[in-house]
């Protein structure tokens, strides 16, 4: 499902065998970059890029970077992403709520919490974690 482009790069939230973490994927017929995103802060990263023989330069990169991190592109990522995916990719994370942060709890941090649910409410650009021991969800704006 396309999110957005940028100059003539397609930008799409694909939606057969497609697996956690959140991610789009941008690119031509020569090459494919993935960028992943979070349903917890703003940020995008570049993923990877393939075949790594293609990639384009990083100021291309770089650019669709910037592009993907624009309030209303990452916000529709993040809606095709739920819809076509019905999930965050934080099953199975901790709540870090002094580094305000999502965690594997293989790092065994000290006071972090289970996340037992987490879903995305595309109307109010919010996430909704539901924590373990918690009476109250943590809804986190976006």
């Amino acid at each position: 499902m396309k999110v957005c482009s940028h100059k003539g790069v397609q930008v799409a939230v694909l939606t057969r065998n497609e697996h956690c973490p959140p991610h789009v994927h941008a690119g031509t017929p020569a090459w494919d970059a993935r960028f992943e995103f979070s349903f917890w802060h703003n940020g995008v990263r570049l993923w990877d890029v393939s075949p790594a023989q293609n990639e384009p330069n990083a100021a291309v990169l770089e650019a669709l970077r910037q592009v993907l991190k624009q309030s209303q592109v990452l916000h529709r990522a993040r809606t095709l992403w739920w819809r076509s995916r019905g999930t965050l990719c934080l099953e199975r994370q901790h709540w870090d709520a002094v580094a305000e942060e999502a965690v594997s709890p293989q790092l065994r941090r000290f006071g972090t919490v289970p996340i037992q649910s987490a879903r995305f409410d595309p109307l109010a650009n919010k996430t909704v974690l539901h924590l373990t021991g918690q009476p109250y969800p943590l809804e986190i704006e976006l």
